[in-house]
């Protein structure tokens, strides 16, 4: 019995672990916010999270905080070549029961004039800023780059 109350609670610990950074506002959750290391000489990085809206009316991320010298709500355009290009927006529309994905390759938080690397095991404290939610505290987590290469 005891054995079995032991696996149970280090199963619980690890689980918990793995989603500690997840944030709940309101009807907002927040997954997974999280960056990936960067070279010494990067002036930027990017950030990814999921925004679920479980509520019944739509609400708007409309700025990110941190203590870089800027941060700004970015997504990716492929024009007619081919060419992907950022470009910054006013904000991001987070319908009811829907989820929001910003990740590579598309909508992101970009962190720009960093003053040294983004080194994996690194909390990004953050206030995400909600037209209808307001202000969210979270913490991106750095992670490790892909073995693929992938990151911003």
């Amino acid at each position: 019995m005891r054995r079995l109350l032991v696996a149970l609670a280090l199963a619980s610990l690890a689980s918990g672990a793995a989603h500690a950074h997840d944030v709940a506002a309101g009807t907002l959750e927040i997954g997974h916010p999280h960056a990936f290391e960067t070279s010494a000489s990067a002036m930027t990085a990017a950030g990814y999270l999921t925004i679920t809206n479980k509520g019944t009316t739509p609400d708007r991320l409309i700025a990110v905080e941190t203590g870089f010298p800027r941060t700004e709500i970015h997504t990716v355009e492929v024009d007619a070549a081919g060419v992907s290009r950022m470009r910054p927006v006013e904000g991001i529309e987070v319908p009811p029961g829907g989820t929001v994905a910003l990740e590579p390759q598309g909508m992101h938080v970009m962190f720009m004039g960093l003053k040294a690397p983004l080194v994996a095991g690194q909390a990004i404290p953050a206030t995400l800023r909600f037209e209808a939610a307001g202000a969210v505290p979270v913490e991106f987590t750095v992670e490790p780059r892909r073995a693929d290469g992938t990151a911003h």
